[in-house]
């Protein structure tokens, strides 16, 4: 068995919930499995995708959203993971970037983005 093989007998499966086309600038809401005690329930988490990075088992998105009283927090998913329970696309941006570090430092109108409409077919 060489180094590649045994690597991919390590590997993750694809989590089919996460779409693979996931870019930064979209608005998506991750529903992902939270463990409370012995109780588990499902949590959504709804942002700006700040950040797609690495690919096979090291694939990670950053989401972004505006908490209470204008406080920004990032939370960052695997992409394989089990526990995400599934990724619904709200919209997606038009940007320029591959990293939106810039969204950090708006806040309010100064934050949006401009929206990028899906490509018509003829």
């Amino acid at each position: 068995m060489n180094k590649a093989e045994l690597l991919k007998a390590f590997e993750a499966p694809p989590n089919p919930n996460v779409p693979q086309d996931l870019r930064p600038g979209d608005i998506v809401s991750v529903y992902f499995r939270v463990k409370e005690g012995d109780r588990e329930r499902v949590q959504e988490f709804r942002g700006t995708v700040i950040r797609v990075r690495g690919e096979g088992n090291n694939a990670t998105f950053t989401v972004r959203r505006i908490a209470s009283h204008g406080v920004g927090v990032e939370r960052t998913f695997p992409v394989r993971s089990p526990r995400i329970e599934k990724v619904v696309r709200h919209q997606q941006s038009k940007v320029r970037r591959a990293r939106l570090y810039y969204l950090r430092e708006r806040i309010g109108k100064h934050a949006r983005l401009k929206r990028r409409m899906p490509k018509q077919s003829e």
